[in-house]
């Protein structure tokens, strides 16, 4: 649920685009970071009637790129391991197996206890460090089983 808060801050932000069209990815972030990683139905059908687009174009935004989660909630950390082509070849994959065993859990689920969501994108546009992962905000490159187990004992 948009809050008046959140609509406000929506509307600063509005301010700063020529067209105001162009806000959408904007509001989008605004609106899952404080939907607490998540964007209900709703949400976009908000963020378009705030914006002024239609709601097909917030919610084609949302699907297109992975840094939006909507639909079903996902857990206090999204894992979203890369398999594009750089990350490939490094093994993103031998990556995946890893964390499927270490978290076990299958790509695609969240952990029991909503902690972890696993996921894998196309492309977080680091192919020079691969294989890399991001965890909500934070890239993690250069990756090894050793260096994951790491990365998830220091998370809370």
């Amino acid at each position: 649920m948009i809050t008046e808060e959140i609509r406000q801050e929506i509307q600063k932000r509005l301010k700063k685009y020529a067209n105001e069209k162009s806000a959408v990815m904007d509001a989008l972030r605004i609106v899952q970071r404080a939907g607490g990683g998540n964007i209900t139905k709703a949400d976009m059908e908000e963020i378009a009637r705030i914006v002024g687009v239609n709601p097909v174009a917030v919610n084609a935004v949302a699907a297109f790129y992975t840094m939006y989660n909507y639909g079903k909630p996902v857990g206090r950390y999204h894992i979203q391991v890369c398999r594009n082509i750089s990350c490939a070849l490094l093994d993103a994959e031998r990556i995946i197996e890893h964390l499927e065993k270490r978290l076990k859990m299958r790509t695609g689920e969240t952990t029991r206890d909503s902690r972890f969501t696993l996921s894998t994108v196309e492309c977080l546009g680091s192919c020079g460090t691969a294989p890399m992962m991001q965890i909500n905000d934070d890239y993690y490159e250069n990756l090894t089983p050793e260096r994951v187990d790491e990365i998830l004992d220091g998370l809370e």
